[in-house]
């Protein structure tokens, strides 16, 4: 049941926000949680007004960083408050908050519970706390890895005497700086911030409660107090956000004592004040340009038949109960689901909180909705204005390839026959993504888990969070890397360097552990200790391939000359497809020519990249985020994505 309130995500006019670039810091590291010792009452009523509660606050949040609501009745009655501290833009509060309503559903089943990330609180319980300034569990937290000098401590004194003082005449809020000429280090910047549901005495108590725990942590370089009506935190570190614009949140000024000052600042500052400013003015035209995707996305899901009310898909897939769980990645989980008109849908419930999520998001939409091939898993569409994002996909009832060709029993169901097929619809699926569409597609991420399997165990295509597409006349685009390790091609790897040969690459990967039944992503564990690719193409000079065979599809073919020939071929244009060199690599239509017409000559393969085995180790262990009908078995290699060195 806890999983039925996680991932409680922003709606389609936070994600439209997330699109766009940030200034500030939203500062999402978690301070503390702390839960309550009530158990619910009755889950079926408070998991839904827990989510009720939590979107009517996201609707505020948006507006004016700050939200209380109250749903449900009696003991299952949820009270929630949320805000985001003063110097947060509205961009970087959303993201704050989202981050936060992800986090606090941990205390479930308790029904209360608290959370202060750094940039900002949030609040639940089944009574109304909305005037409580102080409790129990106020305290400080304080650092503890450097201790400062008695200069610092005289200045975080002042510069928390000042806060709370301005923040009294401030609506609760205040920002200060008290900074020391010459010595930067010993500079003390503090924030003070009262939630808004406080009255002024009830803020005024709990700041001064909160400034004399706080000071408690000097000589400490860090502190901050988390009270039940306010939060301050001192450092030595400037934490605070540039003063936002106008549509910010912030609702006091920056106190700024000099204890001496230099006359050569000014220029600094002035010159510091106009770099910003055209800096600023880039970033907002920048923004600009981007907005007519997101206009887009909202006109497309309005005007047609992809969206989905989320009460009809919660209705589908059993208020997404467990027994219906298809898989879960890093980002989201799969349910299966039957509509009003007896349709098996698959609903991918999306959990995200920075923007680089919510772009993949916007990404997968746009691209799918977009394309249509009888080897592309369809998008049916998707639910953006409900407590949740939810994708909506075709039911793909064997789920993904890796599950039967890395298994030595589900294997069994994938003769040489049907394993030939899936290679074909797969190719068949690329070369429309490549040469069909009035763009081209890169998908960027094909490998097995990516691979669906329909009720006849053909292939369809899956995961476009990480396709690109782009006109004609671009010979390659330049991008972060992004993707799985041990299937992206070396040029693109190594520079950034996009095109169609990238996943021509992975595809040769993928013939090569259809052929073999071994996935090429291993680590130093494992009995691999080379890359699958260095592995086949060594057995191939040798010419001893027919020792990499998947037992299985020899099974009822051992004296069947003509199947080992087709083994033989494929694993032959494999190795054409992973040579280092992507000029030398076939095209996805040559290469679906070279696989159907089986008595043309092949040229020679050269030497594969990627020889050094440590070259193909994983350096990220996360699940993939984003294939709609992951394999359950989250240990699975095969389903690792996204190496480190590009955040998704």
């Amino acid at each position: 049941m806890k999983k039925a309130i996680l991932s409680v995500v922003p709606t389609l006019s936070i994600l439209l926000l997330l699109l766009d670039s940030s200034l500030g810091d939203p500062r999402t590291h978690m301070v503390q949680i702390k839960c309550g010792n009530q158990l619910e009452h009755n889950s079926t009523a408070y998991v839904p007004a827990f989510v009720a509660t939590m979107e009517n606050i996201s609707e505020q949040m948006r507006i004016s960083g700050f939200g209380t609501a109250a749903k449900g009745s009696g003991p299952d009655t949820n009270y929630g408050l949320a805000q985001c501290y003063g110097d947060l833009s509205l961009l970087d509060c959303v993201l704050c908050y989202a981050e936060a309503r992800t986090v606090l559903p941990q205390c479930f089943p308790f029904t209360g519970g608290r959370i202060f990330l750094d940039g900002c609180f949030m609040r639940a319980e089944n009574y109304s706390f909305f005037q409580e300034y102080a409790g129990p569990e106020d305290n400080a937290l304080c650092g503890n890895t450097t201790q400062k000098n008695s200069t610092f401590q005289e200045t975080t004194r002042r510069a928390v005497s000042q806060a709370v003082s301005d923040a009294l005449n401030n609506n609760g809020y205040a920002r200060a700086q008290v900074a020391v000429s010459g010595t930067a280090n010993e500079s003390a910047y503090v924030l003070a911030d009262c939630w808004r549901s406080l009255n002024s005495s009830s803020c005024k108590a709990c700041l001064e409660n909160a400034s004399a725990s706080v000071l408690g942590c000097l000589p400490w370089s860090e502190g901050r107090a988390l009270n039940t009506g306010c939060f301050m935190r001192y450092s030595d570190t400037n934490f605070l956000n540039p003063e936002p614009g106008g549509n910010g949140l912030s609702r006091g000024t920056i106190i700024v004592i000099v204890v001496a000052v230099v006359s050569s600042v000014v220029v600094l500052v002035v010159g510091t004040v106009i770099g910003v400013y055209i800096w600023k003015h880039r970033k907002i035209q920048k923004k600009r340009r981007g907005s007519n995707d997101a206009d887009k996305l909202v006109k497309t899901l309005h005007d047609s038949s992809l969206n989905f009310k989320y009460s009809t898909l919660e209705k589908a897939t059993g208020s997404f109960d467990e027994a219906n769980k298809l898989g879960q990645g890093g980002f989201g989980t799969v349910y299966k689901g039957v509509l009003p008109d007896g349709r098996e849908i698959a609903v991918k419930r999306l959990f995200f909180n920075n923007k680089h999520r919510a772009a993949d998001f916007y990404n997968e939409v746009n691209i799918i909705s977009s394309v249509e091939h009888k080897n592309l898993v369809r998008l049916l569409g998707c639910s953006c204005s409900g407590p949740e994002s939810l994708l909506v996909y075709e039911f793909m009832p064997n789920k993904s390839l890796d599950r039967f060709i890395f298994d030595s029993i589900r294997g069994k169901a994938l003769n040489w026959e049907r394993r030939f097929d899936i290679i074909i619809g797969t190719a068949e699926g690329l070369v429309y993504l490549h040469e069909n569409s009035k763009n081209r597609i890169i998908h960027r991420d094909i490998k097995a888990s990516n691979i669906l399997l329909d009720s006849r165990l053909r292939a369809r295509i899956a995961d476009f969070g990480l396709a690109r597409s782009f006109q004609e006349d671009k010979s390659h685009i330049s991008t972060a890397i992004a993707g799985t390790l041990g299937y992206m091609a070396p040029e693109y790897l190594a520079h950034g360097q996009l095109t169609e040969k990238a996943d021509v690459y992975s595809f040769g990967v993928l013939l090569l552990e259809i052929v073999t039944g071994r996935q090429n992503n291993r680590s130093k564990a494992t009995e691999y200790s080379e890359s699958l690719v260095t592995i086949a193409w060594r057995h191939f000079q040798q010419g001893t391939v027919q020792e990499l065979f998947d037992p299985n599809i020899m099974l009822h073919n051992y004296h069947n000359s003509s199947v080992k020939n087709e083994v033989l071929r494929v694993v032959h244009i494999g190795l054409l497809c992973t040579q280092e060199a992507p000029s030398l690599r076939p095209s996805m239509s040559k290469a679906l020519v070279m696989l159907a017409k089986k008595d043309e000559q092949l040229p020679a393969p050269t030497v594969p990249p990627f020889t050094d085995e440590k070259t193909m180790e994983l350096n990220d262990m996360t699940q993939n985020p984003c294939y709609p009908l992951n394999a359950a078995n989250s240990a699975s290699i095969a389903s690792v994505s996204h190496s480190s060195f590009y955040p998704r």
